[in-house]
């Protein structure tokens, strides 16, 4: 099961963190197709938010047709956004899990991670790699 966290001092709505956390578990293949997410009062109980944006998040992702709330079941992924890709990934999480110990090691706080990774998926960009 999906485990949510919201950071209340990311800038970014607490509904959206929800359905982006969604959707990367879709992409990362946490979620496939069929399984049910946590209900609202799960969540709520898991990062003490207002039931109301749960449901927010819940009916973006519906909208976008990610997933089906089923009366009186809950909500289910219809929908996946893993791509051929995903056999990839184990292999690359190593690496970047190294890399992430490296930069530790030489005194990156997380600001300082993002920026760097921030600056280089533009500069591949730029060079057409990514």
């Amino acid at each position: 099961m999906i485990e949510f966290r919201v950071e209340t001092t990311s800038g970014i709505a607490p509904y959206r963190q929800i359905a982006e956390q969604v959707r990367h578990g879709l992409r990362l293949g946490i979620l496939d197709v069929g399984d049910q997410l946590p209900t609202v009062k799960e969540v709520v109980a898991m990062v003490a938010i207002n039931p109301n944006t749960v449901s927010k998040a819940y009916r973006e992702l519906e909208l976008e047709g990610l997933v089906e709330g089923r009366a009186g079941i809950g909500t289910f992924v219809t929908r996946t956004l893993a791509g051929p890709s995903l056999a990839a990934h184990g292999e690359l999480r190593r690496t970047l899990l190294a890399w992430l110990e490296s930069a530790r090691r030489a005194g990156l706080d997380d600001a300082s991670i993002d920026a760097l990774v921030e600056h280089a998926f533009h500069d591949a960009r730029q060079d057409g790699v990514a």
